[in-house]
């Protein structure tokens, strides 16, 4: 299922830990269409699918890493022309379980992935980037690129979960701002706001989001990644009691497992640990 497909909008490269992913339509600052999503998503599958990959990364080529939707998908969409999906024949995925329909939308999938996904923002970021990245695990930036929601300013709405998903991060008085204003925000002004974990200069996003999954695969369990992070996802709006008695129970559970029992072995030995990756052989 996931070999042997073409991409036209993006470059998949796999490096042992790391599965990069690049938006490639740098005519058009990388805007987005929906080939560029079913690719992405085939992508992402075939990364959490890849026992080599640790960790994935979504970037940009060129100056940008997404403008919003391509302006003639919107034009479609306004008179009614577009087939939305009349190009992504072949780029089915498929999963063991069905997600949750709460991480079965157009980029929350990215939060049911096993596997951390980091965003390395490199230039302009608009529209349907934003709840992209919101839905990443872990954002660098470039200071001076510019984030704008664009939503309010072409008559539309917070689209694909950005209501739910913003706030969380940077709270409701942050969030409205920047919707209702789509003001233009820097890097370093979104880092401040706690919106991206770190603003960088910008030749080094990229190698920057490289080296964190480096280090995530040299240090920690692929196992403990993928559990932790279905935890704090899937217990946003659960409320405290339900989500420690939960993490009890998954506490129990990690005692028996290999990498539990590996971490235990490394740090006793002294040496680095050798954990079990998730996915299937190359």
């Amino acid at each position: 299922m996931y070999d042997n497909i073409i991409y036209e909008h993006i470059i998949y490269d796999v490096r042992d830990p790391v599965a990069t992913i690049t938006l490639n339509r740098p005519e058009s600052l990388n805007a987005w269409t929906m080939r560029m999503a079913a690719e992405v998503r085939h992508a992402v599958a075939a990364a959490e699918a890849d026992r080599r990959v640790v960790g994935i990364v979504i970037t940009g080529a060129g100056r940008g890493f997404c403008a919003g939707a391509d302006l003639n998908l919107l034009a479609g969409i306004r008179d009614g022309s577009a087939n939305l999906r009349s190009d992504v024949e072949g780029l089915e995925t498929a999963t063991a379980e069905p997600l949750p329909p709460d991480f079965d939308g157009e980029c929350t999938y990215l939060l049911a992935t096993k596997k951390p996904v980091v965003a390395a923002i490199n230039g302009a970021v608009a529209g349907i980037a934003v709840p992209l990245i919101l839905c990443c695990d872990i954002r660098f930036m470039a200071e001076d690129a510019p984030l704008l929601t664009a939503f309010s300013q072409r008559g539309l709405v917070a689209e694909w979960g950005v209501a739910w998903l913003l706030p969380r991060l940077v709270g409701t008085g942050r969030a409205l701002d920047l919707l209702f204003s789509s003001r233009r925000v820097s890097g370093t002004e979104c880092a401040a706001m706690g919106l991206v974990n770190a603003a960088l200069p910008a030749e080094d996003v990229l190698p920057h989001a490289i080296r964190y999954v480096e280090e995530l695969a040299e240090k920690c369990a692929p196992a403990s990644l993928a559990i932790m992070k279905r935890q704090v996802y899937e217990q946003l709006s659960a409320s405290l009691g339900p989500s420690e008695k939960e993490a009890h129970k998954l506490m129990r559970e990690s005692f028996a497992g290999a990498a539990f029992k590996e971490g235990l072995a490394a740090f006793l030995e002294k040496r680095s640990p050798r954990f079990e990756r998730i996915g299937s052989p190359e």
